[in-house]
């Protein structure tokens, strides 16, 4: 994979590629979980006003961004709805932060490292390597330090620090930038050509699917 005097870097997506992960954020019972556990931290919201009230907020913010691929903070939206709906006094930016690991834990089914991965990161731990993700820090980086993923980076961009999503191409010109590499020195590997595949071939990089990849564990 990793031809000799040529690639020096390596950047990797992280769910479908590092991670493979189930959620179901839609559901009522996930919503339902959410809206039992806030009760007790002084919010009153039922299960499909909460639901919709997500929705609607998450489209309003991307709406009103400005940017072709943008993205939100999840613990910023229900920040809001907790303060809306609170029915004593609360800290919505905290009670923010909490309710969003909550909604996270209530809708995963699933959630365990590739084993294919890991041999792969075992192989090429001494290259400096980058994760770039659509993701939210809140709860990702959580996800990332429990699989013991998170230290085997040199660091990691996600999505929701930014408020831009891939396929900006922004994303990966940051990655460019820290691992102070030229474009053609760095391989980008990921599930979605979309987003893991040309866009970082639009600025020159080298792109592989993670199945390909994996080949070369």
């Amino acid at each position: 994979m990793l031809q000799k005097g040529k690639i020096k870097g390596l950047v990797f997506d992280c769910y479908k590629t590092l991670i493979d992960i189930k959620t179901d954020e839609d559901s009522r019972e996930t919503n339902e979980r959410v809206s039992k556990w806030l009760i007790y931290q002084g919010v009153r919201i039922e299960p499909d006003r909460l639901r919709e009230e997500y929705r609607w907020k998450v489209i309003g913010r991307l709406g009103n961004s400005g940017q072709r691929h943008p993205d939100i903070r999840i613990e910023e939206i229900f920040a809001e709805i907790c303060a809306e709906n609170a029915f004593m006094d609360i800290d919505p930016y905290w009670l923010g932060i909490e309710t969003a690991k909550v909604f996270r834990t209530a809708s995963l089914k699933k959630l365990e490292a590739y084993p294919q991965s890991l041999r792969l990161l075992e192989k090429y731990r001494n290259v400096p390597k980058c994760i770039v993700s659509n993701a939210q820090r809140v709860f990702t980086e959580q996800e990332l330090r429990f699989l013991g993923l998170y230290d085997r980076f040199n660091f990691v961009i996600m999505s929701s620090d930014h408020c831009i999503k891939k396929p900006d191409t922004r994303l990966f010109r940051m990655a460019l930038d820290r691992l102070g590499l030229e474009p053609w020195e760095v391989l980008s590997i990921g599930d979605t050509p979309e987003n893991d595949i040309y866009p970082p071939q639009s600025l020159g990089m080298n792109a592989m699917h993670i199945r390909d990849a994996w080949r070369y564990g």
